[in-house]
């Protein structure tokens, strides 16, 4: 065996006498015993691999290098006694270079090791970064021969020892979750309540501060943004921007630095550790919004970090016939290639360490699509989908799908297998329609507030299948949902006077802020209406942080590559009255199981009533008939909500009840006169929530079944009946 320190190769015939042995393949990456370290890394088709050793982050180049001589079943894998937690090292790999085949070897530039579970930085980035010489003619064909060590972070070494004290995952049931999607740095970084030093971190979510906050809210699960470690484009850098949102992965076992309050090598992964343990102490949830249907190196034309100089021709999907390109369904440049044993396991891998090491409580997986996809279709059957199945810690956690990609078969709403719950962006659509008072089948609209049964009975899934939502990340938040018809994003460097409006949205008469009180009344009322259609609906609520205190992006509609105030949540600027609304509405729901049934509604008597669990009403009193149900422009409709009707037991094994209720829609512009149904409660009516001035309470006025009552125009009136 031959190692090399500081650049000169020296020959070592007994490699004892180096501290080195042949280590074992699994487990994959960089695993310390206390005494020393075992590396391990999958390549199929590599000649020849060498680890290498750094003294230090700032090193530009490495102080040792190891060529690995053992492999087993195509896991290179060597044991280094001696060195421990913090050491910081890489990987160069041998092989064709041969990118028409598929094969993209160059051992001139260092690879960080896809197990890794802590990167020492972030891209610095340079031309060395690429394999091809940048500006050839004859593009990826070309070689390059600079050293691109210096400018890529090191993998680091950690030590995975935590004390997590009585830690246990909460385990919350879906019909009792209220997702908070946020931004870890976005979240708290202008908070004031928060000390300046842990703004913006891990340990700023952590604060107590922030805990408090969550619980007051009413919020059981928080779905952080991408925090494994990601790489912001050059082209955005270049042009004063970043990848702000992180959806372009370059360690799956990694959180990344940027989160981090210290910069000791490995404080992060610590420091994430106690974030989910503070919040699990607070009975609160960790999903993690999760990207692997791609990778930060892009299409043909994309930089080496990584995989394309571990094994391209195993880590991605390339196009039959003409390997030099990869297979896209997911917009970034690359597929990551699932159908490979290997590297599905990677991914397995990766979600089991987040779930058993970091103790993370579920996944919304981006662009699920993309992973169920096998040579040719998405397969709802898959490789993936299987392995899930059968993994007895994986499978036990929230599993959240974006039920789409870009693939023009890539939409599978309601496609997914019982165990997923999926983002209803037909949910989104919906609402958004009605509210705008756009023509839309009020049909549909009950569909969506009952859970979309349309798409999830029929496929054994329950109304908890439907992760609803009125925004997200991606798009208007609230506050400009109401405020603004056209996108606003002269900030990322777009033109935007196509005068389309794909947001659905409804500025309510005024584009972008204004000082005049009637717009202002209006826009507050709407959200209040959506709010609220949000939360009485059934399935799970999902609320983006900052739209509860009127957050805005200033109308931009995309802020990927905003990391500011545009994106940042502005405590300061929080719109107390909503926030106030919000929490009594939140905490309405949650004490009310009618707004959160385990079971589908089934318009069926209930035993010893004739009152079915559901009924729909017109403005006249009238059950629903099918014309109304029908008709494009019809803006109202009433739904009754029998509390005896739940046919649900606690878990206790006693049936659950609840008050009915007595809910109005009305998108109309002006107030209408409502008959309230005389065949439901034999109790007067008392007025729970009016969005109209938002009220939320107990009202001391009673209502009297038959008899008329007047609501307001754009607004939602929840009437409550006490069964006794």
């Amino acid at each position: 065996m031959s190692y090399t320190i500081q650049n000169e190769v020296v020959e070592a015939p007994d490699s004892l006498d180096l501290g080195i042995r042949p280590g074992s393949p699994y487990p994959l990456g960089s695993t310390w015993d206390g005494q020393g370290v075992n590396f391990a890394i999958f390549s199929e088709h590599a000649t020849k691999v060498e680890l290498c050793l750094f003294e230090n982050a700032e090193a530009s180049a490495e102080h040792v290098k190891i060529e690995i001589e053992e492999t087993t079943h195509h896991i290179w894998h060597v044991y280094v006694q001696g060195i421990g937690p913090g050491q910081l090292y890489g990987y160069r790999f041998h092989g064709p270079y041969e990118p028409g085949e598929g094969h993209r070897f160059n051992p001139n530039k260092l690879v960080i090791d896809p197990y890794a579970k802590a990167l020492s930085g972030t891209i610095d980035w340079d031309d060395s970064l690429f394999a091809y010489q940048i500006g050839h003619k004859r593009q990826d064909l070309s070689f390059s021969e600079t050293d691109s060590a210096p400018h890529l972070p090191k993998s680091i070494v950690i030590d995975p020892h935590f004390d997590w004290e009585d830690d246990q995952p909460p385990r919350i049931p879906y019909h009792e979750t209220i997702i908070y999607e946020a931004h870890v740095k976005g979240l708290t970084k202008l908070h004031q309540g928060i000390p300046p030093e842990i703004q913006g971190t891990y340990a700023g979510i952590a604060h107590p501060e922030m805990i408090k906050y969550l619980n007051e809210l009413g919020i059981t699960a928080i779905e952080l943004m991408p925090v494994h470690h990601f790489v912001a484009d050059r082209h955005l850098l270049e042009n004063g921007l970043t990848n702000y949102w992180g959806y372009n992965t370059l360690g799956f076992f990694a959180p990344d630095v940027r989160y981090a309050s210290k910069n000791e090598a490995g404080a992060h992964v610590l420091e994430f550790k106690n974030m989910v343990k503070a919040l699990h102490q607070a009975g609160i949830e960790v999903i993690l919004d999760v990207v692997y249907n791609h990778t930060a190196e892009g299409n043909h034309l994309g930089p080496t970090f990584s995989f394309k100089g571990i094994d391209n021709k195993s880590y991605y999907r390339l196009e039959p016939g003409e390997p030099r390109h990869y297979k896209d369904y997911t917009g970034t440049g690359n597929t990551i290639n699932t159908q490979l044993p290997n590297v599905l396991g990677m991914i397995m891998d990766s979600l089991r360490y987040w779930i058993t090491e970091m103790h993370v409580d579920g996944f919304r997986f981006d662009l699920a699509s993309t992973l169920a996809r096998t040579l040719n279709d998405t397969d709802t059957l898959g490789s993936f989908f299987n392995i899930i199945y059968q993994d007895p810690i994986i499978s036990q956690v929230k599993l959240i799908a974006e039920p789409w990609d870009i693939h023009e078969d890539g939409y599978m709403v309601g496609k997914f297998p019982p165990g997923w719950a999926e983002w209803n962006d037909q949910y989104r659509d919906c609402v958004r329609s009605y509210w705008r008072g756009s023509e839309r089948k009020l049909a549909e609209f009950a569909q969506r507030f009952t859970g979309s049964p349309d798409l999830y009975q029929g496929g054994y899934r329950s109304p908890m299948a439907s992760i609803n939502l009125i925004t997200a990340h991606d798009g208007f938040t609230l506050h400009d949902l109401v405020s603004y018809n056209k996108k606003h994003n002269e900030a990322n460097g777009e033109n935007n006077n196509d005068g389309s409006n794909d947001n659905n949205s409804w500025n309510c008469g005024v584009e972008g802020e204004t000082d005049d009180q009637e717009i202002i009344d209006l826009r507050n009322k709407q959200k209040r209406n959506f709010l609220t259609t949000l939360f009485l609906s059934q399935g799970v609520p999902m609320l983006v942080a900052g739209d509860e205190l009127g957050r805005t992006q200033g109308g931009n509609n995309n802020a990927y590559c905003q990391d500011n105030e545009i994106s940042w949540v502005n405590w300061q600027a929080a719109d107390q009255q909503l926030l106030d609304f919000t929490k009594k509405l939140i905490w309405f729901c949650k004490d009310h199981p009618s707004f959160r049934r385990r079971r589908w509604f089934q318009g069926l008597p209930v035993l010893g009533s004739d009152v079915e669990d559901i009924r729909w009403y017109s403005p006249d009193g009238q059950l629903m008939t099918d014309e109304n149900w029908e008709h494009d422009s019809a803006k109202s409709l009433g739904v009754y909500l029998n509390g005896k009707g739940i046919r649900c037991v606690n878990y206790d094994g006693q049936k659950i009840t609840d008050d009915s209720f007595y809910i109005i829609f009305n998108a109309h512009e002006g107030s209408l006169d409502y008959v309230l149904p005389a065949d439901q409660c034999h109790n007067n009516w008392k007025k729970a929530i009016d969005t109209s001035d938002g009220f939320i309470g107990s009202d001391q006025e009673e209502f009297v079944p038959g008899n008329k009552i007047k609501v307001q125009g754009r607004s939602v009136l929840v009437l409550k009946c006490h069964l006794g």
